[in-house]
């Protein structure tokens, strides 16, 4: 009886170490608008990223380093081996963009769950 007791608490163990938690894996961490001409770009780009881990994978909460940079986050759990997205809208004023988005989710893969995320480029103004 005791073997098999042992025997159980190895598997049971065993199991448990197997699941490592949800991670997440961003087709890119920084987004180069470029230069971009005020009223002929909407602004708006999207961070593509996947869960490779093996639990639901949740966003918390998505923060901008100011408000002219509106962020949209997943409201439901990324499933394993699912993607999906963070939109990011900058408002388009003139003169370079360099922004910081801070995404807190789950992910075990990243200190704290925490990402920060980029965004870089400039915007011009038409010269009509």
């Amino acid at each position: 009886m005791k073997k098999l007791f042992n025997l159980l608490i190895l598997f049971v163990g065993l199991f448990v170490s197997a699941q490592e938690g949800a991670k997440i894996e961003f087709k890119t961490e920084t987004i180069n608008y470029g230069d971009v001409v005020k009223g002929k770009d909407d602004g708006v780009r999207e961070f593509i990223f996947t869960n490779t881990g093996d639990a639901p994978l949740i966003i918390k909460d998505v923060k901008s380093s100011c408000g002219c940079t509106v962020p949209t986050k997943p409201t439901e759990p990324i499933m394993p081996g699912k993607s999906d997205k963070i939109v990011v809208k900058y408002n388009m004023n003139p003169g370079p963009i360099s922004k910081t988005l801070t995404v807190e989710t789950n992910a075990v893969n990243k200190p704290n769950g925490i990402i920060p995320l980029r965004i870089k480029g400039n915007v011009i103004q038409d010269k009509k």
